[in-house]
């Protein structure tokens, strides 16, 4: 999942740093950079965008002014000196706003609410599969793969024959994107594949060798689920 991007920015250093960030982003594609908006809004009447990082304090023509004439616009991140022009930024709608000097762990703050904006749909346009992040990137996982997802401290792994994601997402996030048909809670710890579980003995799971614990908590729906009366 690639996010088109563009910067218009008429500092040298302060493009050269959002340039070097980007590069830095995987699912970042940086398509131009431009001196000044008025050449930028003509490139946006032609070309399809998915965010911009844009400047306030610009000659000839500024930030502001830009953001008032394109109504119909991609998301848009503010890179300014100054946070004065926050509040004049959120009544037109911008996505995000980066007071320079920012540092690249705010910049990837900044980056990912718009991915994760972006791939809302995904989840639900194909129920194929699902895209997670993982480090600085988002893996794209076969639903089909998927044994079982399993708590690690302030991770979560997922599991499938092939390989062990880790990611930062919370078990709430993966069972709102994860289809209830096959998925479902059986422990603080684990979400199982129900067309993966090998046998059940005991309120314990056994599936590909690994054994996971039924909790209390879960065993009544987990029980339910499976068509067994306990």
């Amino acid at each position: 999942m690639q996010v088109k991007t563009i910067i218009i920015e008429d500092e040298p250093l302060a493009k050269k740093k959002l340039v070097g960030f980007i590069e830095k982003i995987e699912y970042l594609e940086l398509i131009k950079t431009f001196d000044n908006a008025i050449e930028a809004i003509g490139f946006l009447k032609n070309n399809t965008i998915d965010l911009i990082f844009l400047d306030i304090q610009m000659e000839d023509f500024t930030g502001i002014q830009f953001l008032e004439t394109i109504k119909q616009r991609p998301k848009v991140i503010i890179t300014s000196a100054y946070d004065k022009y926050a509040l004049k930024g959120y009544e037109l709608d911008v996505f995000e706003y980066l007071l320079k000097p920012f540092s690249f762990e705010r910049f990837i703050k900044a980056t990912d609410k718009i991915v994760t904006a972006k791939l809302e749909n995904t989840y639900l346009s194909d129920n194929s599969y699902i895209f997670i992040k993982t480090e600085y990137r988002y893996e794209k996982i076969n639903i089909s793969e998927i044994m079982y997802v399993e708590g690690m401290s302030e991770y979560l792994r997922i599991v499938t024959k092939e390989k062990k994601i880790m990611t930062l997402q919370n078990f709430k996030t993966i069972m709102e994107i994860l289809p209830a048909t096959n998925f479902i809670r059986v422990h603080k710890s684990y979400i199982i594949a129900l067309d993966k579980i090998e046998s059940v003995e005991r309120n314990r799971i056994k599936i590909n060798e690994k054994i996971i614990p039924v909790s209390e908590t879960y065993k009544e729906e987990f029980y339910k689920k499976i068509g067994i009366v306990k």
